[in-house]
């Protein structure tokens, strides 16, 4: 990434914290209770969230000084935000407020594109995002394409744990310049319609709404329907005139968005698992010692385990709510899953071309 970047987006800054918009997102949650105080133990992995000592070594290094900034595109009743937020509460906990993080979310300091550049330059020291923003600069990491992959979100967490997958993906992320530290994620994205969808033909012709992504419109493709993308921003209108039949996004979004009042049904295909990467700058991270590495690594642990158990509880929440308006819910039988699996194998050749079969095979569990 150019230096002119540096000035460019130092200026977007202050002028985006003088003045701090907001908007929809693809990635954004609906409203949720309040954060609860209890702190919550982080699950076992098979994979260190970031590289660090060997279990019972010794550490070199004191805590210093480290006050930092992140980045969000969602609000405070995201996922995102409350991933985040812990971790800096962790952070300033565990070192006696030697290490703390400002979070600015709503996009307050930038939109996903623009915050992963500002991440790049320094301008921030962390970013928490979908991937799907950073395809562009890192392709391989379409791998999170792969439509139906899996039936429940504990396997998608035990797949994104692994050290398989993680060996595989740290190295694409440094290349870009960034240090991967994990994943959490916000459940499955899920279709809504006003055409009921109860067998693989009943796809035929509808107009759902997409991101503008290849992969993601090739799976609509592949299933029959006709995929249309646009800004998130239009969705709710042109679902209300008719314009499109249907959209797709996780249970929080759809209900934050109010689409269930312009939707007669929610079909529960749980498509593409929906994951939050937090990331720092590599050069930044690099130039940390191994006492500060250790305790981002643990600090880590507790937000990521939280950040999944507030995806659990959204989704609970939200889909009762969804439900309380008056939109039907309609799940996905084993015939119809099963049916859908074999009209998206195109979509894994093409996202297999792009990313390579090893990391395909590695994020499935071959």
């Amino acid at each position: 990434m150019k230096k002119v970047w540096s000035v460019v987006l130092a200026a977007a800054m202050i002028v985006s914290l003088s003045a701090c918009g907001s908007g929809e997102k693809d990635t954004t949650a609906a409203e949720t209770p309040k954060q609860t105080e209890a702190a919550t133990q982080a699950e076992e992995t098979k994979a260190p969230a970031a590289d660090t000592t060997a279990a019972g070594a010794e550490v070199s290094g004191e805590i210093g000084e480290h006050h930092w900034v992140c980045g969000v595109a969602s609000p405070k009743d995201a996922v995102a935000f409350y991933y985040i937020d812990k971790m800096a509460q962790e952070l300033d906990a565990r070192t006696g407020g030697k290490i703390t993080i400002d979070v600015y979310p709503d996009s307050t300091l930038g939109d996903d594109v623009a915050l992963l550049e500002s991440l790049g330059t320094r301008n921030v020291n962390f970013v928490v995002q979908n991937p799907a923003p950073e395809v562009n600069l890192m392709p391989k990491l379409a791998v999170f394409d792969l439509p139906f992959a899996f039936q429940n979100i504990q396997d998608f967490r035990t797949a994104i744990d692994s050290e398989a997958l993680m060996s595989q993906l740290r190295p694409i992320y440094e290349e870009g310049g960034y240090q991967l530290l994990g994943f959490a994620d916000q459940t499955f994205r899920v279709m809504s319609s006003n055409k009921k969808v109860e067998k693989i033909e009943d796809f035929a012709g509808i107009k759902i709404r997409t991101m503008e992504n290849k992969n993601h419109m090739a799976l609509w493709e592949a299933l029959g329907a006709s995929p249309t993308p646009m800004a998130f921003s239009e969705v709710y209108t042109c679902l209300q005139q008719k314009v499109i039949d249907a959209q797709e996004n996780p249970y929080a979004t759809i209900a934050s968005s109010k689409i269930q009042e312009v939707q007669d049904y929610i079909i529960q295909t749980n498509h593409l698992a929906h994951p939050i990467v937090m990331i720092m700058n590599l050069e930044e991270y690099n130039e940390l010692n191994d006492a500060e590495k250790q305790v981002i690594a643990e600090a880590f642990e507790v937000a990521k385990a939280y950040g999944r158990e507030m995806a659990d509880k959204q989704e609970g929440e939200k889909l009762e709510e969804i439900k309380a308006s008056g939109t039907e819910i309609v799940p996905v039988s084993d015939e119809l899953y099963k049916a859908c699996v074999e009209k998206v194998q195109p979509v894994y050749d093409q996202v297999a071309e792009q990313v390579g079969e090893e990391l395909v095979n590695a994020f499935l569990g071959r």
